[in-house]
């Protein structure tokens, strides 16, 4: 299908937007090259995050144990594999893992589905801990000459891919059928789709994508263990980040990432000891005050605004 007119501009937006921000290390300190690694970081995590949870309306706080597993993935293959193969087999693992997950968990549905994968993080960084408690080893060094710069790079590269990847979607079968799944799942099984199949593939991205971003950041860890690579914070962000932007539009969550970010580096380092209990506020004041995201309160106005010229124009 051809694109149309609009459509082809917001295509150029996008690509603009993205070449602008790869300008960043050349022009930047390291302080917000750092900043910009942090929002590329989340962009790709809340985007991947929001192209399955906006049309199925399942939260998933599984993104920790995606990340933790692709950025062991870079650790344990390192010094013997190429780094660019690593990260497509962090990405086919974390598929992997998402399609497994999914075709034993997306039968389930609101809190259980959401406590299963909150805990499949915990269940994993146990795992690696009991592990490498039997080996003595209590962590992985991952030395290597990747810089700042190149992660940035590489985070923006697949922050591209994952739009791409919604963009398509959200134009195809697969698409048209979730959000049927989406206004009832009840009725889109009698309709003929095969709605844990169609679950189960879309899961599949946020797994691939959170799995290659975990792989992408471990050379910047320096050392990495399992309390830091499978952190339930991690998955808690992402979802508020992507909340506060909203689902509605695949350039939501960019919207919540990018204000929160700094309201978090803020929170950070004024109130390091609260930041859990300043996360937990956060996320009810949006589901409080924003719950369709910034994207559904740029859509009410719009859409107000537009009646208010209608009926000055009548």
């Amino acid at each position: 299908m051809t694109p149309s007119r609009s459509e082809a501009a917001r295509i150029g937006w996008v690509v603009l937007a993205l070449a602008a921000a790869a300008t960043l290390p050349w022009i930047g300190s390291s302080y917000y090259l750092a900043l910009g690694v942090t929002i590329a970081t989340f962009t790709v995590l809340a985007t991947s995050w929001a192209i399955f949870s906006g049309p199925t309306h399942y939260i998933s706080l599984a993104t920790a144990a995606f990340y933790g597993v692709g950025t062991y993935t870079t650790g344990l293959l390192i010094e013997t594999m190429p780094y660019w193969s690593i990260l497509a087999i962090a990405g086919l693992i974390g598929a992997a893992g998402a399609a497994l997950v999914g075709l034993a968990t997306l039968r389930l549905s609101g809190v259980y589905f959401v406590i299963f994968t909150l805990g499949l993080a915990e269940f994993v960084r146990q795992v690696l801990t009991w592990v490498q408690n039997l080996t003595g080893q209590k962590g992985i060094y991952v030395l290597t000459q990747i810089t700042e710069a190149q992660i940035y790079w590489q985070l923006v590269g697949l922050a591209a891919l994952v739009w791409l990847a919604g963009w398509l979607i959200g134009r195809s079968r697969l698409g048209f059928a979730l959000r049927i799944i989406g206004d009832d799942e009840e009725v889109a099984r009698h309709s003929g789709i095969d709605t844990a199949m169609a679950k189960v593939l879309l899961f599949m991205i946020p797994g691939a994508a959170a799995a290659m971003t975990g792989a992408i950041l471990a050379p910047r860890f320096v050392y990495i263990e399992p309390a830091v690579a499978f952190s339930p914070m991690l998955s808690f962000q992402v979802v508020i980040m992507a909340l506060l932007g909203g689902t509605g539009r695949l350039w939501g969550p960019l919207v919540g990432v990018i204000p929160f970010t700094f309201l978090w580096e803020a929170i950070s380092s004024s109130f390091p000891n609260q930041t859990t209990l300043l996360l937990g506020l956060t996320f009810l004041l949006i589901v409080y005050l924003l719950p369709r995201g910034f994207v559904g309160l740029f859509l009410d106005l719009r859409q107000h605004g537009g009646g208010t010229f209608r009926r000055a124009g009548a």
